[in-house]
């Protein structure tokens, strides 16, 4: 596995071996830059209540490489783009700009299953699950919840296929280079969910419009 070492203890013949911490890779960055990111990756691991330290600092470095990598990514593939659009013309920019896109979605399928890899060094399924949640603003559980919230009546395994591409958009969002893509990639799913849905017989304007009643009834706000 590429990237960092890490504080991690295997017992061997009774002998514990511990590697050296995760570094941050804050080499050639802004140090407003980096603060901004390690004090976003700190909330996110803040919300997993760790009882040790150490082990916080390693989780939070981690996450801030992966933005880190992501932002490396995303501004080589910006840089390449913005020169072809001033250097080429016609088929030629065209071709230019579909292979620096196309170089970014490979180098970001290459290192995608990096970042739980490496997380779960130092967490649970469970809590790699949460920083997830974290890094696309908990957005699977509030979808999901509304879509249960608005149709009572859904069966288990609508609820499992809806769970399951709320999942899958968050594989997605993950990756995505800014909030907008983070949420239009959710948006996908949320359209592919809605058209399950009516394929399954629900009457979703209908559903919704109860749903509103509902929601106004209990004191709660559209």
């Amino acid at each position: 596995m590429k990237c960092k070492a890490f504080i991690f203890g295997l017992l061997l013949g009774g002998v514990a071996f511990t590697a050296s911490a995760v570094d941050l890779k804050t080499e050639g960055r802004d140090p407003k830059y980096v603060e901004s990111i390690v004090g976003r990756s700190r909330k996110i691991v803040d919300k997993l209540e760790l009882n040790n330290e150490d082990k916080a600092n390693e989780v939070t470095n981690i996450i801030a490489n992966r933005y880190f990598k992501l932002n490396d990514i995303y501004e080589a593939r910006d840089a390449k783009v913005k020169t072809a659009k001033e250097s080429l013309t016609g088929d030629a920019k065209n071709a230019a700009i579909k292979a620096a896109r196309d170089e970014a979605d490979a180098a970001l399928y290459r290192c995608h299953f990096e970042f739980p890899a490496d997380l779960s060094l130092f967490l649970t399924s469970e809590q790699i699950d949460a920083v997830k949640d974290g890094m696309t603003y908990g957005v699977v559980r509030v979808t999901y919840d509304s879509h249960l919230d608005m149709i009572p009546t859904l069966k288990d395994e609508e609820k499992a296929q809806i769970m399951a591409w709320l999942i899958e958009a968050r594989e997605i969002a993950m990756d995505a280079e800014n909030s907008n893509k983070k949420h239009e990639a959710f948006g996908k799913y949320k359209g592919r969910i809605n058209n399950y849905l009516a394929a399954r017989g629900y009457d979703l304007k209908a559903e919704r419009e109860a749903w509103y009643e509902r929601i106004k009834a209990r004191g709660g706000k559209i």
